[in-house]
């Protein structure tokens, strides 16, 4: 269950990290590449939510959960961003190059906080795919 778990964790990152690359190499066009960075990192985040949920961890969203989940990236954002900015200053690599190493270091860290966020307290509805499950507890049991 858990190397399935690991699996399905590390399509949804390369997904996630394919949609935050292209939306940071969009917005690189017009703003610093720092402030790209952030505002891809947010917006690939929400698909990485709902990604994780269903399909990694197949636990139906909430509004707890979606709230607790960028807080448990929060040590991927400070990894990717510090590994971004040491890659380009320091190391004088391309900056529009940069932020796949940078990304790729947090990865382990991201699933252990990612399943502990996601997964606690709600082990009673992880008895299958989430896929069309509700907000609201379900009353039809099987078995």
């Amino acid at each position: 269950m858990i190397l399935g778990r690991i699996v399905r964790f590390g399509v949804v990152g390369v997904i996630n990290t394919g949609v935050y690359y292209a939306l940071y190499l969009l917005l690189q066009t017009t703003l610093p590449y720092l402030v790209a960075h952030v505002c891809a990192f947010v917006l690939a985040i929400v698909g990485s939510y709902f990604l994780n949920c269903y399909f990694t961890f197949r636990i139906q969203p909430s509004w707890r959960t979606f709230f607790l989940f960028p807080l448990s990236n929060a040590a991927n954002f400070v990894i990717t961003t510090v590994g971004l900015y040491v890659l380009v200053q320091h190391a004088g690599m391309d900056e529009r190059v940069a932020a796949i190493p940078a990304a790729a270091v947090a990865i382990p860290i991201t699933f252990l906080v990612a399943q502990f966020t996601l997964t606690s307290g709600s082990r009673h509805r992880n008895d299958g795919p989430a896929a069309g499950a509700s907000s609201e507890p379900s009353t039809q049991r099987t078995g």
